[in-house]
């Protein structure tokens, strides 16, 4: 009779308590209340970095750039009025360049006639250090080092390397430093997306995300000016102008900027984590008087089943493979990824192909990030993730090959660039957002990281290509559009996580996915697998 009365008592208890248990989202909201003015200006200043990260990414543009040339009139095989295509087979005394040799990189160390593999290694460097540093200090701010820390470790390396470039004796020395620039910058875009929209409320995190690609478009637009400022001058001083601010702002971060709580709660760091919500409430103009029970609780089940509590520094990623939903995700948008970045990085490096002004046309390339986003900022609450980024790869794709057949210099093939160009600025910027959305906290700086070098991948290839594109437009425009409009395609194997909550373990994304089956018809298998989590 006892155990007949109490047996419902048990499991209504049970059930209660599994009721109960709040969330991330729940928890943070309930503690630190609306975002004010005062924390959504921090994360504002977080996402800065991103200015200083676009600019050691198109730097290149202007310090490697292949400048004019004239015939000097002191041999009769280079004539003024009729100069031939390239100066390698003339004598050393027949030809000039139009600006002083130190301009930039190719003129003072006589790359012109070194084939473009030489001419492009700097700039491939680069990107193999992206490549190279993406993949193994990603999984560092999900395990040992958070969020903060390895933002500031990635810009403060990142700097140092730019102003030790702007004194590299030759070439091979060059690409050396950029190789470990790359490899110190290949994390100060993750951790600082990821970072800035886990500081704030639900409500403004699509407006820190757009944030970030703004002043990305402010680091761009500031290296025409630059190049400019200095085009008569040695290119290493860019790199001084670009590296040395960075180096304060990080001084500055290093003092305003706070850890996820996020990322606390997951790795168990509880006081921590009340501290860091302590001082979110105040800067919000609230207090927090309550006891932490509710956070006690959402770390506990946090603890339970967090794939970034334990394990290592490579935990992260052992979660994501034994998961074939995560697989899934993760080779599908990087896949797309790569195809969007061989566009974005190389169509900037590719503009001394269209025969226009350098400056001008690196003007008009980095304007086009700025309405892309403005329109991310209006729409991104609006659009589907999947659909949008299918038909915005398709669209550069088309642009990209239209430059192929349009004559050289004309009007139409600088408005078929930029076109292609705002396309894939666009994705890239939904990506990445995308990519926030479709992984938990528990993973999710090293999902995005992984995102973010399968862009970089395409970075890698795209210097080689915009070398062999001078000669032969295919190459690069024609190479550029296939990859992107193909590989674009794969986003359609992507599930939509417009309007969704996001998730702060495997195991909730998980129930997720099995109430996203269970509407599509695969309702045993849902079932199978909440009984398993339950």
């Amino acid at each position: 009779m006892a155990e007949t009365a109490d047996a419902p008592l048990l499991t209504s208890h049970k059930k209660a308590k599994l009721a109960k248990a709040p969330s991330i989202d729940d928890t943070i909201e309930t503690y630190i209340g609306a975002t004010g003015s005062m924390q959504l200006l921090k994360a504002v200043l977080l996402a800065f970095a991103w200015a200083f990260d676009a600019q050691q990414v198109f730097i290149s543009v202007f310090t490697d750039a292949e400048p004019e040339w004239h015939c000097t009139g002191a041999s009769a095989s280079c004539s003024p009025a009729a100069p031939p295509a390239s100066p390698c087979a003339l004598p050393s005394g027949a030809w000039a360049w139009d600006r002083p040799a130190e301009t930039t990189v190719v003129s003072e160390w006589a790359l012109k006639c070194a084939g473009p593999a030489l001419v492009s290694l700097p700039a491939s460097s680069f990107f193999a250090g992206c490549l190279a540093g993406g993949f193994l200090l990603t999984t560092l701010a999900d395990s040992l080092l958070g969020r903060k820390k390895m933002l500031l470790t990635s810009l403060v390396s990142m700097s140092v390397a730019g102003v030790l470039t702007a004194f590299a004796p030759n070439v091979w020395a060059y690409a050396a430093l950029r190789f470990v620039s790359g490899f110190g910058r290949s994390m100060v875009g993750t951790c600082t997306l990821v970072l800035s929209t886990e500081l704030v409320g639900k409500r403004w995190r699509d407006t820190v995300s757009v944030a970030g690609f703004i002043f990305f478009t402010v680091g761009f637009l500031s290296l025409p000016a630059l190049g400019y400022t200095f085009r008569e001058a040695s290119w290493r001083n860019m790199y001084l102008w670009t590296s040395v601010p960075s180096l304060c702002y990080s001084v500055l971060l290093y003092f305003l900027a706070q850890e996820s709580p996020r990322w606390l709660l997951v790795r168990g760091r509880k006081q921590d984590a009340m501290e860091t919500l302590q001082q979110i409430a105040s800067l919000n103009g609230n207090s927090i008087t309550s006891s932490f029970s509710m956070l006690h609780a959402c770390n506990m089940q946090e603890d339970d089943g967090g794939a970034g509590a334990a394990g290592g520094v490579f935990s992260t990623m052992r979660a994501m493979w034994e998961r074939p939903w995560a697989l899934r995700r993760l080779a599908a948008i990087m896949t797309t990824g790569f195809g969007v970045g061989m566009v974005y990085y190389g169509m900037p490096l590719n503009v001394g192909s269209l025969g226009t002004n350098l400056y001008l046309s690196v003007t008009y390339n980095a304007l086009a990030e700025l309405p892309s986003a403005i329109l991310s900022l209006i729409f991104i609450g609006r659009i589907n993730r999947r659909s949008s980024v299918v038909a915005l790869t398709v669209a550069a794709g088309a642009f990209s090959l239209a430059c192929v057949v349009i004559p050289e210099g004309s009007a139409a093939r600088m408005a078929a660039e930029l076109l292609s160009f705002f396309s894939t600025i666009t994705a890239f910027n939904l990506i990445l957002i995308y990519s926030i959305e479709l992984f938990p906290t528990s993973v999710r700086n090293s999902a995005v990281g992984l995102v973010r070098q399968a862009l970089v991948l395409g970075g890698v290839v795209a210097p080689m290509l915009v070398a062999l594109g001078r000669e032969r437009s295919f190459w690069s425009f024609g190479v550029f559009g296939l990859c992107i409009g193909c590989l674009g395609l794969f986003a359609a194997c992507l599930p939509e996580t417009r309007g969704r909550s996001m998730s702060d373990t495997m195991e909730e994304e998980e129930h997720k996915e099995a109430a996203a089956a269970a509407c599509t018809g695969a309702t045993d298998i849902a079932t199978k697998d909440d009984s398993d989590l339950v």
